[in-house]
């Protein structure tokens, strides 16, 4: 593959990247820019309620969605009738949908009090209602990501994080200063609600969401491929404990927190409150590695018959590497700035923060790597892969937390993903192999963390004794770090000088 060629290819992906970013990235920013809203106004224990639901519905919409938003970019790209494989998999996702909200409706008092919330039943309600249109709208957001119109999928995505933002700012903010005034305001807003207004507010985001797309469901044929479906469930079946099991990497420690720290309930929740706060400054690393996504798995699939398609792959994973690192190096050396993104009653969890940022890192890089058991069919191998990380993270919390809490829960995360890239790359060696050039990764990685270690233990001391010294230090690191990628670049002729 030609320079010329690779740096195409490689402004295609970044393109695709920036453009659904502006929806991920910027979109999911804008929620996280809540993050400070609830943090200031929920105390911890309220706040770890929130992280806990969350990290339920991590775990259900997996279930939810059954692999078959990948089954669909696995079969629709050498499809002859692309309208079919879109036709089969909505139907497929809307009758599972129906039949899982009337489900959780149904048993709804025996969920709220399996999860300790009697009182609340509501939640589950609620919940249930935002999953399914959650579910139902994942197909015509593949199709446009398929079709490449990323503009369309934006503005979508804009107006539900438009909608969840101000219904969250109306009800947090604005009730609760003018209900006294406008007895209007009664009707509609009850302040024993509380969080329960995050969970509204989510609720009413995805139901507009679902009718905004009502043009991409126009196009829906009023048939099913039986035999296609069933191609695309072996496919997509084996994703689902993939997902699943990528789930419990990302949110187990939430729930576990509750059960498994030493405190009362109130005590364990204010825990799960402030290790969820924390792992939120993640967020750059998160948002990244989420917009890649994104853009990556139709990119690949895309690229995947095409010669050399190998090295494409290499150099799109060393280029992520490097802005990962950046991310990292940024984040952490300027922590004590990105510190007030949270509440200060939050602020005894930041130690979490450079381990959750790493531990994101290395999600992306197994992203990356996972290509190899998609397009090789080899779903059911990326099945036990991540069956074997989330072993690691469930026998790691159950022997950490009650040690060291949720300072365990990261380091767990990070040792289950690092592992799992491990396994990965091995695997991929023998079914798929890609020419990753391993050195010059491992360079790259071990750069963002000594800088960062010589900020940790040197320059973040100088803070103490010179403010002006200390960020001028932390600034000087942010510009070694850069020079030596680019020197590096340059050596290996993919930057023109």
């Amino acid at each position: 593959m030609t320079q010329s060629s690779s740096a195409s290819l490689l402004k295609k992906l970044v393109g695709q990247t920036a453009i659904y970013g502006l929806s991920s990235i910027i979109g999911r920013l804008l929620n996280y820019l809540l993050v400070p809203l609830y943090t200031r106004y929920f105390l911890p224990a309220e706040y770890g309620v929130v992280t806990e639901l969350y990290g339920y519905v991590g775990f259900l919409m997996v279930i939810f969605t059954y692999g078959m938003e990948t089954a669909f970019f696995r079969y629709v790209k050498d499809a002859k009738e692309p309208a079919n494989v879109y036709s089969t998999a909505i139907w497929s996702l809307f009758s599972s949908s129906a039949l899982l909200v009337g489900l959780f409706l149904l048993f709804s008092p025996f969920i709220a009090d399996t999860i300790q919330y009697s009182e609340h039943i509501e939640y589950v309600i609620w919940f249930a209602l935002v999953l399914g249109f959650d579910a139902m709208a994942a197909i015509p957001f593949a199709n446009l990501r398929y079709e490449e119109r990323p503009v369309r999928f934006a503005l979508v995505k804009f107006a539900n994080i438009g909608i969840n933002i101000g219904l969250n700012l109306f009800f947090i903010v604005l009730c609760p200063q003018i209900v006294d005034n406008v007895p209007l305001i009664n009707n509609i807003y009850d302040p024993s609600v509380g969080v329960g207004y995050i969970f509204i507010s989510n609720l009413v985001a995805s139901a507009v969401t679902l009718l905004l797309l009502l043009p991409e469901l126009r196009s829906i044929r009023w048939s099913f491929d039986v035999d296609l479906w069933k191609k695309m469930m072996r496919y997509a079946l084996p994703l689902v404990v993939v997902g699943f099991a990528g789930t419990i990497n990302e949110m187990l420690d939430r729930v576990l927190l509750k059960y498994l720290l030493p405190y009362d309930l109130e005590g364990n929740l204010a825990q799960v409150g402030i290790y969820g706060a924390c792992y939120k400054l993640s967020i750059l690393m998160t948002l990244f590695t989420q917009a890649f996504r994104y853009a990556a798995e139709p990119f690949f699939f895309s690229q995947s018959k095409q010669e050399n398609a190998a090295n494409t792959y290499a150099m799109v994973m060393k280029y992520f590497v490097l802005v990962g690192g950046f991310i990292f190096l940024g984040v952490t050396i300027f922590l004590d700035v990105f510190k007030y993104f949270i509440g200060e009653r939050y602020h005894e969890g930041l130690v979490v923060v450079p381990i959750l940022l790493m531990a994101n890192l290395f999600l992306g890089i197994y992203y990356n790597l996972s290509i190899w058991y998609k397009l090789t069919n080899n779903t059911l191998i990326g099945a036990f892969m991540a069956l074997a990380g989330a072993t690691i993270t469930i026998v790691l919390n159950i022997l950490l937390i009650p040690v060291i809490g949720y300072i365990g829960s990261a380091w767990a995360t990070l040792i289950c993903y690092i592992t799992m890239v491990g396994l990965s790359y091995l695997l991929s060696k023998r079914y798929y192999p890609i020419p990753y050039d391993l050195h010059l990764i491992a360079r790259y990685l071990l750069l963002a963390v000594l800088l960062f270690l010589i900020d940790n233990q040197l320059i973040g001391r100088l803070l103490d004794d010179s403010l002006v010294l200390g960020y001028l230090g932390k600034i000087v690191l942010i510009i070694v770090y850069i020079v030596a990628l680019v020197y590096q670049e340059r050596k290996n002729g993919l930057l023109k000088r």
